[in-house]
């Protein structure tokens, strides 16, 4: 067992709560959290904390929440902290150089994806949406770069055909956890060997807007199931859809590719309990679960029951 360490951790959603929860029950010492600050959020807009910050305080550990790392007051309190090493999850700012140098054994970052892919923001859903058939988690000493820095250790698994950016989300939160302990106990014992990163395979994962979100339907079917799957939960893919009332917004949330069924794209060619079978640019998607303005997710043969005229078989979705 080498010796325990004193850290400061810094991260911001469930992700990174997961990995403080690791450290917390480790024999190292958490001796301060960085997290956004409170976000307005709910129907209400009332300000509500991190998931981070709810768990620190839950366990009485000091919590800071700077606007920005660049202020020299900011950087000047997190030295006097003392820490040994910083551990940096989804955070959610930058860190400059000169907070970088303040603790002694670095900073280490642990990012959702095999670097050098899928540097960036969304490493999760970039994943899924390419198509990937593995991912995994990184340790990686942090520099001024973007998620440029040498890899202290790495944790893979295998993408499912079923993956979604939820369920990839809990696979690596929970490999997550013991490549970080690995990567603190050689940071302890002096044997860390970093392997530099290849900058010429890397790829970048740009953050995801709800725009994106919405469904082309001239795309092929299975690219659209890659990206109906990667963006579950969050922004989750939309399309539309028109009656006498007027154009709605629908969110899908499950579909299954079918090959073997063509139409012009867009058009829904048949809505029975199996689903609504709707025309792509190459192929075809039956949408099995299906959200309405106002409503919450439901599978189509539910929704059909009341919205049939929706969906009539010629109606055209997107338009």
């Amino acid at each position: 067992m080498t010796r325990p360490l004193k850290i400061v951790f810094a991260g911001t959603p469930d992700f990174a709560a997961a990995h403080l929860q690791v450290l917390l029950d480790s024999e190292h010492r958490v001796i301060a959290t960085y997290t956004q600050p409170d976000r307005p959020a709910g129907r209400g807009k009332k300000l509500l904390a991190s998931p981070v910050k709810q768990l620190a305080q839950r366990r009485d550990i000091p919590v800071y929440q700077p606007q920005s790392l660049r202020d020299p007051s900011a950087q000047e309190e997190l030295a006097a902290l003392g820490a040994d090493v910083m551990v940096v999850v989804a955070y959610g700012l930058i860190l400059p150089q000169a907070v970088l140098d303040i603790p002694p054994l670095g900073c280490i970052n642990v990012h959702a994806s095999l670097l050098p892919r899928w540097r960036g923001a969304a490493p999760i859903q970039r994943a899924i949406e390419a198509g990937d058939a593995e991912s995994g988690v990184a340790i990686m000493q942090m520099e001024a770069g973007l998620d440029t820095g040498p890899v202290l250790v790495e944790s893979r698994c295998r993408i499912a055909p079923a993956d979604t950016g939820g369920s990839l989300h809990d696979k690596l939160a929970e490999l997550g956890g013991p490549a970080l302990l690995r990567a603190l106990e050689l940071l302890a014992a002096g044997t860390a060997e970093p392997r530099v990163q290849d900058d010429s395979a890397a790829t970048y994962a740009s953050k995801i807007s709800k725009e994106e979100a919405r469904i082309d339907w001239q795309r092929p079917a299975e690219e659209l199931e890659r990206q109906i799957r990667a963006f579950n939960p969050f922004p989750v893919c939309w399309t539309t859809c028109s009656n006498s009332g007027g154009e709605q917004r629908l969110r899908i949330h499950s579909v299954k590719l079918e090959q073997d069924s063509h139409g012009e794209p867009g058009t829904v060619l048949a809505a029975d309990s199996e689903g609504i079978l709707v025309a792509c640019g190459r192929g075809a998607l039956r949408l099995t679960q299906l959200q309405l303005p106002g409503g919450k997710a439901l599978p189509a043969a539910e929704i059909l029951k009341g919205h049939r005229e929706l969906f009539a078989p010629g109606n055209r979705l997107g338009q």
